[in-house]
């Protein structure tokens, strides 16, 4: 009798446990396919940046957070003595992990023909309505042809 009771409570936390399992193996893949096939593993560099801000910091206490963005993000910004650490900042360098992605998701390229011109002929068939033709008509068809 005590399991008559709970089985419908049992169904409900196996069906909880299904859709959250559920809903972390769609988190899990969708984070997975991010990381891999964008840019957004450059986010894993952010702790450098905050290190080589610091850095920065020590040697100009001055120095603003847009400061130090401009002076390694700029286009105009000319390579310096740690230009070394310069480059493993995020979004600084790009390691063609995305080009090698990209690639399989190219469309070839196909051509279309223009479609060939038809015309309407001119030729007109008479139909006959069959229930009216005579079995003696028909039967003309059989014989041998007759000499003029």
């Amino acid at each position: 009798m005590h399991k008559r009771l709970l089985a419908p409570c049992f169904g409900f936390i196996k069906s909880r446990i299904f859709a959250g399992l559920k809903r972390f193996l769609s988190i899990s893949l969708l984070s997975i396919f991010l990381v891999s096939a964008t840019e957004l593993y450059q986010l894993v560099k952010l702790p450098l940046m905050v290190e080589h801000f610091k850095e920065h910091r020590q040697e100009d206490k001055d120095m603003t957070l847009w400061a130090f963005l401009c002076m390694h993000y700029d286009y105009a910004a000319k390579p310096d003595e740690d230009y070394a650490k310069d480059m493993t900042l995020p979004f600084k360098a790009n390691d063609s992990m995305i080009n090698a992605t990209i690639a399989d998701f190219v469309p070839t390229t196909f051509y279309i023909s223009p479609a060939k011109k038809t015309y309407a002929s001119s030729v007109q068939f008479v139909t006959f309505d069959e229930q009216h033709i005579s079995s003696s008509f028909l039967s003309n068809i059989w014989q041998p042809p007759k000499s003029c």
